[in-house]
């Protein structure tokens, strides 16, 4: 695969992810990320480097993206601001650590933790039973703080904005319902986003990763040519993606999440590879 081909793939790419992020409220982690390690390893790149440059990427691509699907999230009413900006501080702090652990974990050990996350977010929302009409959304900034942390560290691990953590987390254990899970988890992710993204171009120049690579330049685990191959069309996307989610049934939008989440979870997990399944 040369350059341009892998430009034109992560182009493509963008489409569904803004449209994901808008529908699901999540930043495209589990369409974007497979897609990079896929491109950038069949480009020469070291599956470590690869996957390292995928989340760091991904991070950068989750920040404008997820402007756009809290702006209209936030004209719908579904985004819990008090919430969303306690949990974004202190998911911001958790994203940086998490991104200094990530630089010194193996390829396949992060490849593996990041599809078992997803994974289990997936089981956990499917599984859970809904909260009571009457119940109110849980919004003690102790409590907050903790889970915003906690998510953090995760998604800095694994590189993602954490929306497929935090949807589960907000619509189960906070009891923000799934319509108000999906735009408040949108808003958090402005913040994980940028302390993820930071931590890994850190992360990358203390490693020696600069200059000009067969993918095209690297700022550290960062890649400016596959950023805006993603943002542009993400961006753009990511209002349709409103739209679509608030025409939708809580229901069918929890299991159109669920559907999603499973399928790139057990495909970057290998369990498609080892039952030799094209998929």
């Amino acid at each position: 695969m040369n350059f341009i081909e892998g430009i034109l793939i992560l182009a493509i790419t963008g489409i569904g992810v803004g449209f994901a992020s808008g529908l699901l409220g999540v930043g495209g982690c589990f369409i974007m990320i497979p897609v990079q390690y896929w491109v950038y390893t069949s480009m020469g790149i070291n599956p470590k480097l690869a996957i390292l440059t995928a989340f760091g990427t991904n991070l950068a691509v989750v920040f404008p993206t997820a402007i756009s699907g809290a702006l209209g999230h936030t004209k719908k009413g579904a985004v819990l601001w008090k919430a969303a900006l306690v949990m974004g501080i202190t998911g911001a702090i958790g994203a940086i650590l998490g991104s200094m652990i990530a630089a010194h974990l193996s390829a396949k050990i992060l490849k593996t933790v990041f599809g078992l996350g997803i994974l289990l977010g997936a089981i956990r929302l499917l599984t859970a039973k809904p909260p009571k009409v009457e119940e109110k959304p849980n919004e003690n900034p102790i409590v907050l703080s903790i889970w915003g942390i906690l998510l953090g560290i995760v998604t800095g691990i694994i590189g993602i904005g954490g929306g497929v953590l935090m949807v589960p987390v907000m619509a189960v254990i906070l009891r923000f319902g799934m319509h108000r899970a999906v735009g408040t988890s949108t808003a958090v992710m402005i913040f994980t986003s940028i302390g993820g993204l930071v931590g890994y171009i850190i992360n990358g120049l203390n490693a020696g990763i600069f200059g000009t690579y067969s993918i095209g330049t690297l700022i550290g685990y960062f890649n400016p040519e596959s950023w805006l191959a993603l943002a542009i069309t993400s961006v753009l996307m990511a209002q349709i993606g409103v739209r679509v989610a608030h025409y939708l049934p809580a229901k069918k939008l929890k299991l159109i999440f669920v559907a999603v989440m499973v399928y790139m979870a057990l495909k970057m997990i290998g369990v498609f590879s080892m039952l030799n399944l094209p998929l």
